[in-house]
């Protein structure tokens, strides 16, 4: 079992392992697929809430009916279609099974999620012409500043090289991969932005790549996310937002019996 100073060092935070849950329901990568495209009005509306967009449900639900929604910016438009069609994107590559945990799949997401608001978009930060280092807001604890920015983005691959080492050697189980996962890439903000919510996106997609429903943060949740987030940057301790994510997870099946093939 690896230390938590190996841990440290690969991921740039630790979690308590024993605090994860190992009893996640798992089906078949068919019906994780199914469920989170019968979702999707749902999980774009949660995303674009966490991201501060006015949109309502019913406002998504038309929007991705193809009809026009009066009054609202076209840059919050615009940025419920490029959730809706990253994740169409994703469904599809889990289905057709080129889904990975990679820079490349990454990119691609990002690229689709982060396109009309990011810096630059499709790439890690340093690999185009800029080379600042953004910082994330904590509100009243300061800022958090990431790995720098440098010319050719080497030390963000290199760092996205030894955390995905280090989930596949020393972390068995693929729901802890995920969120683990998730948590790596928010902290380290490989992209100028749309981190978190390419994060995810990836978390998700490896957890459907493994018969496992994708995770949602609820809209009503939004500020205990945001909270969880903050105390996560500032301590680099994981465990809190495992238990947030999974009893997220948990919390969407009251109510559902979904036995396999459904």
């Amino acid at each position: 079992m690896a230390t938590i100073e190996a841990m440290l060092a690969a991921m740039g935070f630790t979690w308590d392992r024993s605090a994860v849950r190992r009893d996640i329901p798992r089906f078949s990568v068919e019906r994780a697929v199914w469920r989170f495209r019968q979702s999707l009005p749902e999980y774009v509306w949660d995303a674009a809430v966490l991201e501060g967009n006015p949109f309502t449900y019913p406002e998504v639900q038309t929007l991705l009916d193809g009809i026009t929604v009066g009054g609202r910016k076209v840059s919050d438009e615009r940025q419920i279609l490029n959730l809706a069609e990253a994740a169409n994107e994703l469904a599809r590559l889990v289905r057709t099974g080129e889904f990975r945990l990679s820079k490349e799949i990454s990119d691609r997401l990002q690229f689709l999620l982060a396109r009309d608001e990011a810096l630059e978009s499709g790439h890690f930060r340093g690999e185009g012409k800029e080379t600042l280092t953004p910082g994330v807001s904590l509100g009243q604890h300061g800022r958090y500043l990431p790995p720098a920015t440098e010319r050719g983005g080497e030390n963000l691959r290199r760092i996205l090289s030894q955390g995905l080492e280090f989930l596949a050697a020393e972390i068995d189980a693929e729901f802890e991969q995920a969120i683990a996962y998730f948590l790596f890439c928010s902290l380290q903000q490989f992209y100028y932005d749309g981190n978190k919510r390419t994060a995810r996106y990836l978390m998700n997609g490896h957890l459907m790549s493994h018969g496992m429903d994708a995770i949602s943060v609820p809209a009503a949740r939004r500020h205990e996310f945001n909270t969880e987030m903050v105390d996560f940057f500032r301590r680099k301790d994981g465990t809190g937002m495992f238990g947030f994510l999974t009893s997220c997870r948990l919390a969407a099946d009251d109510g559902v019996i979904p036995p396999d093939g459904d």
